[in-house]
């Protein structure tokens, strides 16, 4: 009896404790949302509502507990998901949310250390960004570059030859078959290309393209090693000692040194032959810059070890995202054939069929420009965004937001607001057109996010996509593999990045 009693004793003090655990807020201000259970918080309840779409499942639990700012507990992490259109614009623009999480997906990528651009804050990126970007735009990131555009001119027809007439060298044939193409790493060297054209003032010759899209593939298996940013390895970290493949830790793991391999070689490469009189790319820049602060004896933030994660950082959309939205837009023209159509006139009747089309050409092609930004709002590349921090405490909507609060903007609330959009759930590029011209007054969405944490390689990223997509139709009708209609969409794969499974496209010349 006595046995009894103490054992309901405990339990009662059990269930007492779990219910104050489940109802326990940071601060009685705290944006209201769902309660915490044991071990991962909030985080059981959201997977229950959209397990795939965690984005959805946000909007869900907004909805049920009608607030614009949700608050939760992910683990032990208080955390608040903004679910507003305006309250994004005005949370992306508040400097108190520019901080990052400190997650196990940031360590394992940077030899268990914080470094980089994507995944730092403070004083530390603050530094490393502006140093990068200054150099970075003198060989033709983020503005127009006459050099940067005839390499990207020569990738692309190189691409579509190889679509045209074939495999010539090791590796093609896994890519091109008669004439069908293996999306996405069909489109993967123009960008990679493009951008080691950056770095290092070369690129990789169409007999070793086969290294460009292995790497794509790594970096790919990196972005689908999490499904999302807040989830179960970043709360429990252990995880990926116990489970390392069921947790994604064995994919991260593999593709992020694979990508610090790469850019490790690329970088000793280049040292071999540097001349600190003579600087001839962004990588001698950087080094001669390590040279310099190291000459001083002080504290630096610069380092071999940060140019790596540097080159990786901005080459991990390049590697990954830009061609992952090119084969989200090839997909919706499968499902929409009407759009290829339009497409072809528009080309015909600006660029005709005896030249390549360039960026001079954009601004008289909206329609092709307009299904590219349409394709990114739609389909919304990365619907929570990577995690900030709220690196003071502040307030948004009113609530009170402590310090050290992670803090989501749920971007498919944005991209499918109806009093925007008015009917997001369509892909309509018409939307951004007016009188025949595009509008980038219409356009509303933010793919690329915005504030200090905008996107650097967003310019580089909107004109690669335009030039490679536009030659790549002007050059080819598309079908499916099998001929019949693609009657609805493929699944979804929800990593870091939202991407389609691989599949063969079938591709037809025009001329």
């Amino acid at each position: 009896m006595i046995g009894f009693i103490i054992t309901l004793f405990f339990i009662t003090l059990l269930v007492v404790h779990l219910f104050k655990n489940a109802f326990k807020r940071p601060s009685e201000n705290f944006p209201p949302g769902p309660p915490s259970l044991p071990i991962y918080g909030a985080y059981w309840i959201v997977l229950l509502r959209e397990i795939d779409n965690l984005g959805g499942s946000f909007r869900k639990l907004a909805k049920d507990y009608k607030t614009k700012v949700l608050g939760l507990y992910l683990g032990n992490v208080p955390t608040i998901v903004v679910d507003d259109p305006t309250l994004i614009k005005q949370g992306l623009y508040n400097e108190a949310f520019d901080g990052r999480m400190d997650l196990i997906l940031s360590r394992l990528r940077s030899y268990w250390k914080r470094l980089g651009i994507f995944f730092t804050d403070g004083y530390f990126w603050h530094v490393q960004r502006r140093f990068s970007l200054r150099y970075l735009r003198d060989y033709g990131f983020g503005r127009r570059d006459n050099r940067l555009e005839a390499v990207l001119a020569h990738e692309i027809q190189e691409m579509i030859d190889m679509a045209r007439n074939g495999p010539k060298y090791f590796g093609e044939k896994e890519i091109v078959k008669g004439d069908l193409i293996y999306l996405q790493d069909f489109f993967a060297v123009p960008f990679i290309n493009g951008l080691l054209h950056i770095f290092n003032g070369t690129i990789v010759p169409r007999p070793e393209y086969h290294t460009l899209w292995k790497l794509a593939r790594k970096t790919l298996l990196f972005q689908r090693g999490s499904n999302d940013l807040g989830g179960a390895l970043s709360l429990t970290p252990w995880l990926k000692d116990i489970m390392p493949n069921y947790s994604g830790f064995a994919g991260l793991w593999e593709g992020s040194h694979y990508m610090l391999n790469y850019f490790h070689d690329l970088i000793k490469n280049i040292s071999k032959t540097q001349d600190d009189t003579h600087d001839r790319n962004f990588i001698d820049i950087y080094l001669r810059k390590i040279k310099e602060e190291q000459k001083t004896g002080k504290r630096t933030t610069f380092s071999e070890h940060q140019l790596e994660l540097t080159l990786t950082d901005y080459a991990f959309p390049a590697a990954t995202a830009t061609q992952s939205v090119l084969t989200l837009l090839l997909e919706r023209i499968l499902l929409d054939p009407q759009i290829q159509d339009k497409i072809h006139e528009e080309i015909d009747r600006v660029v005709g069929r005896d030249r390549l089309p360039t960026l001079d050409d954009r601004q008289n092609m909206p329609y092709t420009e307009a299904c590219i930004r349409e394709i990114m709002r739609y389909e919304t590349l990365v619907p929570m965004g990577v995690p900030h921090r709220a690196m003071k405490d502040t307030k948004i909507d009113g609530y009170d937001i402590p310090e050290n609060t992670a803090v989501f903007f749920n971007y498919l609330s944005l991209h499918h607001d109806r009093e925007i959009w008015g009917d997001p759930e369509n892909f309509r590029p018409e939307r951004f057109i007016e009188n025949g011209m595009l509008q980038l007054s219409k356009d509303k969405s933010l793919p690329f996010g915005a504030g200090k944490r905008l996107c650097a390689g967003e310019t580089y990223a909107r004109q690669t996509m335009f030039q490679t997509f536009a030659a790549f139709m002007q050059a080819f009708t598309i079908s499916t593999a099998d001929g019949k209609p693609l009657k609805k969409p493929f699944r979804k794969i929800q990593g870091i990045i939202t991407t389609v499974p691989e599949f063969w496209l079938r591709v037809t010349p025009r001329y």
